[in-house]
């Protein structure tokens, strides 16, 4: 008898597909909630590597505990923990439950988050990503998508899909995050979220009814005295406001966040310069003491006495342990990701300043 041929591995994910009312249902979420953040879950399957989202619920509300300004801030935090909360265990069973009794597709292709003018490369979207990679409970080829509200309201629509990367998996796994350990995986800011091709499609039975919905034209005028008595509407008017030269208050704040994660920054570098001098600072005792156990030693050879152990060391010196640098490699990402962020508000304001500086030229 022949062996039945090994299932071959499933390939990369390459693109993901969002149906219309998945994107409309997070929107709803994410602007009735704003600007704390909102989470929850998405369902699907996985046709030839494209991961066809066609359905989502978001997880419960947080229920404020107090009435104090930090409630924004504490809602935010439970809410980007809900993916992973054992609270919300229970109802996401539940809730696929009853999906599934009415013919929904009930499996789990990731979960969804919203965010303010792209803050959202953070630690604990990392963990929940991870969550959901490394779950044997849960679809390992999952993707998180991260509305931004905030961009939406200029007209384009934010709506991204990330993965983690094969290399911040390992150092997940691994639990280290020290230089040594980086320099071995080969992990680097750049490395640590995959963004994947998106794109959003309405199912057979909505692209009817929009055909439907569409009026058709109405015919032209036979007669000159038709149109005379009955005008023709007139053209849209010109739109000026392209032409404002007022600086965007997105770009204003964006470059406040940058600010602030240039602060950051540099307070992981003071830290990890701190670890290094303790580090420095406590391998020159080591050494001093080792030296002395020596001429010590070397003393106790001449008198024929037996020599003491020269790894006491160990014991009597701690060496400071180095900090965690996901941190820092989170702020690296994010401070990139806000000057592409400025790149592109600067890019038409920049446009508009050179016409200007131009048409001043002339009339001089």
């Amino acid at each position: 008898m022949v062996d039945k041929a090994a299932a071959p591995e499933p390939g990369p994910l390459k693109s993901v597909r969002v149906d219309a009312l998945v994107a409309l249902k997070i929107i709803k979420h994410a602007s009735g909630a704003f600007p704390s953040i909102v989470t929850g879950q998405l369902l699907g399957l996985e046709v030839d590597g494209c991961l066809q989202i066609t359905h989502s619920f978001p997880f419960p509300a947080v229920e404020p505990t107090a009435t104090n300004d930090l409630y924004d801030s504490s809602a935010s935090s439970a809410a980007i923990l809900a993916p992973r909360s054992k609270a919300n265990a229970w109802y996401q069973a539940e809730m696929m439950k009853c999906l599934r009794e009415i013919n929904v597709d009930s499996n789990v292709v990731g979960w969804y988050q919203s965010t303010n003018l792209g803050n959202f490369i953070t630690k604990e979207l990392v963990e929940n990503q991870f969550y959901y990679q490394s779950s044997t409970q849960l679809n390992e080829r999952t993707v998180t998508l991260v509305y931004d509200a905030a961009r939406s309201t200029q007209g384009a629509l934010s709506l991204r899909a990330f993965r983690l990367t094969p290399q911040l998996m390992a150092a997940m796994k691994e639990g280290k995050f020290t230089t040594e350990s980086l320099v071995k995986i080969g992990l680097t800011y750049k490395d640590l979220l995959q963004e994947l091709p998106l794109s959003i499609q309405n199912s057979h039975l909505v692209t009817s009814l929009l055909h439907q919905l569409s009026s058709p034209p109405e015919p032209l005028p036979p007669f000159a005295s038709s149109v005379r008595q009955n005008p023709l509407p007139p053209p849209l008017f010109p739109n000026f406001d392209s032409l404002d030269l007022s600086i965007d208050p997105f770009l204003e704040k964006n470059c406040d966040l940058l600010l602030d994660s240039i602060e950051t920054h540099y307070t992981e570098l003071n830290n990890a310069q701190y670890h290094q001098r303790q580090l420095a600072r406590e391998q020159a005792k080591i050494t001093a003491w080792q030296q002395k156990r020596k001429a010590e030693n070397l003393a106790r050879a001449a008198a024929k006495q037996p020599p003491l152990p020269e790894d006491e060391w160990q014991k009597l010196f701690k060496l400071p342990q180095e900090p965690s640098r996901l941190e820092a490699l989170l702020n690296s990402r994010q401070i990139e990701h806000y000057a592409k962020q400025v790149d592109g508000f600067t890019a038409a304001v920049t446009a508009k300043m050179f016409a200007v500086n131009g048409g001043l030229a002339k009339t001089e």
